[in-house]
C-alpha cells in the first residue's frame, strides 16, 4: 500500500482580532499591534474615583494634551514586553559588565580627586532623581490615555529604577564596597546647598495633575541634566584623565537617546494632530518656556558647583542645551 503526503493549507477565517481588522483591514498584524492597539479601557466603568469624581477612572481629560486618535502615536522602537526586556536585558549587561571592570580595576579609587569629588557629590545623589522620575513615569502609565502611550511611560518607569541602580553601584564601588556613600548622597540630595533646587523641582513635579505638563517638565529637566553629565562632562573626563567617568557616562547617555525616540514621536503626534494640533502647540510652548525657566533655576548651582571643581565650563553648557532645547521646541510649534 502507498501513502501520498499532501500539504494542505488552511486558510484562518481571519488573520487577527476583530479590533485591529477594523482600523487596519483583514491582514496579518505585528505582535506589537496586538499588545498595543485599541485596547484602552473605555467604556463599562462602574463607578467614577471617589478621590476625583469629575474624571472616569480613564480618563482623556486627565491631561489637556489630546489626540483625536491616541493611536496616532505609536512608539518608533515598537517595543511590547518581549523586545522590551530583551532590549533592557542587554543593557542591563553591559552596564554590569563595565562596572565590573571598573571595580575589579579599582580605576574609580584611581580618579583624579576633584572627579571622584563631581561623582560622590553630584551625580550619585541623582539617583534620588532618577527615583522621582521613575514615580513621575508611573504617573503618566496610570493617568495617560492609549496604550500606545501608557506602556511606553511605563517602560520608562522601569529604565529609571535601572538607572537609579546603576548610580548605586558606581557610589558603592566609589565608596570601596561600602554603602557609606549612599548614605552621604542621600544627605546631600536633601541638605545641600547646590541641589535643592533640583530636588524642589522634582517634588513639585509629584503635584502636577496634568500627566502630559508632567512629562514635558521632566523631559526638560532630562534633557539639561544629561546632556551636562553624562554628555559634555564626559568629553570633559576623556580630557580630564578621568576615563572612568566617561565609562559610566556612556551608558546613561545610550538610554537617554533611546528614551527621547518615543518622547520626541508624542510630541510631534501632538502637533500634528488634525483637530487638537493648534491647542497642542500652544501649550506646549508654552509648557517648555515655563518648565525651562524653572529647571534653569534649579540646575544652575548644580553647574556652578561642578565648575567649582573642574573647571569644566558647565555653566555656559547648561545655557546652550537650553538654548538647544528652546530653539528645538520653537520649530516644531511653529
Amino acid at each position: 500500500m502507498q501513502y501520498e503526503l499532501r500539504t494542505q493549507v488552511i486558510e484562518p477565517p481571519r488573520k487577527t482580532f476583530t479590533h485591529l481588522v477594523a482600523r487596519y483591514g483583514d491582514r496579518p498584524a505585528s505582535r506589537y499591534e496586538e499588545g498595543s492597539i485599541d485596547i484602552q479601557a473605555k467604556e463599562n466603568f462602574h463607578y467614577r474615583p471617589l478621590w476625583d469624581p469629575g474624571h472616569e477612572i480613564y480618563d482623556e481629560a486627565f491631561s489637556a494634551f489630546r489626540l483625536t486618535d491616541p493611536y496616532s502615536f505609536t512608539d518608533p522602537r515598537q517595543f511590547y514586553y518581549a523586545p522590551y526586556v530583551t532590549s533592557r536585558a542587554a543593557m542591563a549587561d553591559a552596564v554590569a559588565s563595565t562596572l565590573d571592570y571598573l571595580d575589579s580595576r579599582g580605576l574609580l579609587a584611581r580618579l583624579p580627586e576633584e572627579w571622584s569629588a563631581v561623582l560622590g557629590e553630584l551625580v550619585v545623589p541623582l539617583r534620588h532623581y532618577e527615583s522621582g522620575a521613575q514615580m513621575v513615569s508611573c504617573e503618566v502609565a496610570r493617568f495617560g490615555f492609549g496604550t500606545t502611550i501608557t506602556q511606553c511611560a511605563a517602560y520608562a518607569a522601569f529604565d529609571r529604577i535601572g538607572n537609579a541602580q546603576a548610580l548605586s553601584r558606581v557610589g558603592i564601588a566609589l565608596g570601596g564596597g561600602t554603602a557609606e556613600l549612599l548614605a552621604d548622597a542621600k544627605t546631600r540630595w536633601v541638605e545641600d546647598a547646590a541641589l535643592q533646587g533640583l530636588r524642589r523641582y522634582v517634588e513639585e513635579l509629584f503635584l502636577e495633575k496634568d500627566w502630559g505638563k508632567a512629562l514635558v517638565r521632566l523631559d526638560v529637566a532630562d534633557r539639561l541634566i544629561y546632556s551636562l553629565f553624562y554628555t559634555h562632562l564626559d568629553d570633559a573626563a576623556i580630557d580630564g584623565g578621568a576615563g572612568s567617568y566617561s565609562l559610566v557616562a556612556q551608558h546613561l547617555s545610550s538610554w537617554f537617546k533611546d528614551q527621547r525616540k518615543w518622547v520626541d514621536a508624542l510630541y510631534k503626534a501632538w502637533v500634528a494632530d488634525p483637530e487638537t494640533g493648534a491647542a497642542n502647540k500652544a501649550l506646549l510652548a508654552a509648557s517648555t518656556v515655563e518648565a525651562l525657566e524653572a529647571a534653569l533655576v534649579a540646575l544652575r548651582p548644580v553647574a556652578a558647583r561642578v565648575d567649582e571643581l573642574v573647571a569644566a565650563g558647565a555653566a555656559e553648557s547648561l545655557e546652550s542645551t537650553a538654548t538647544t532645547v528652546r530653539d528645538a521646541v520653537a520649530t516644531l510649534t511653529a
